[in-house]
């Protein structure tokens, strides 16, 4: 067999190889690509609730990936993916008693989230003062998952000053 395979003419197998090679490459980006999409994160029944909630918003256009993964380096990305998918095969396969009812951002993904949220509305910020936030999901939380995930505390009305310690503005004496 090996004999056959090197009697056949060099730039043939050079032609062959490379056509697999961009098959290849192909099925891959768009395995990745699909990956990302609300289509994919919402095959998992769990997703369900936080995907009608998603088309409902503002930020529909945009894939899960643009908001739920770090975007500084692929490697970083993709590490980062890998790792929360392993826990999503995880919870909805052997732990799936101990999915909540109502889904939270890890720190990490938290971290990934307000650093995405600050890329795209840099120039909002420009504009806004948010200085005393610590991240834009603390008063942004519905945004874009409103229907149903907002905690408790969202409802609850602020105690005096929290206002300006929590959710929005800042006062300059000087």
């Amino acid at each position: 067999m090996l004999k056959k395979l090197l009697a056949i003419d060099k730039r043939l197998l050079l032609v062959i190889g490379l056509f697999v090679g961009i098959i290849a490459s192909v099925v891959t980006a768009k395995t990745l690509a699909y990956t990302d999409s609300a289509e994919f994160c919402k095959s998992c029944h769990i997703m369900n609730n936080v995907y009608d909630s998603f088309v409902d918003s503002t930020h529909a256009e945009l894939a899960c990936a643009d908001c739920h993964l770090p975007h500084d380096s692929l490697v970083s990305k993709y590490t980062f993916k890998a790792k929360s998918g392993i826990g999503h095969v995880y919870f909805n396969s052997l732990g799936e008693s101990k999915i909540p009812e109502v889904l939270h951002p890890t720190q990490g993904s938290e971290e990934a989230i307000n650093s995405n949220c600050v890329s795209c509305h840099s120039s909002t910020l420009d504009n806004v003062s948010h200085d005393v936030k610590e991240s834009c999901i603390k008063c942004h939380q519905s945004v874009p998952h409103g229907k149903g995930f907002k905690t408790e505390d969202f409802y609850k009305a602020p105690k005096p000053g929290e206002l300006l310690e929590d959710k929005g503005g800042s006062i300059n004496n000087g």
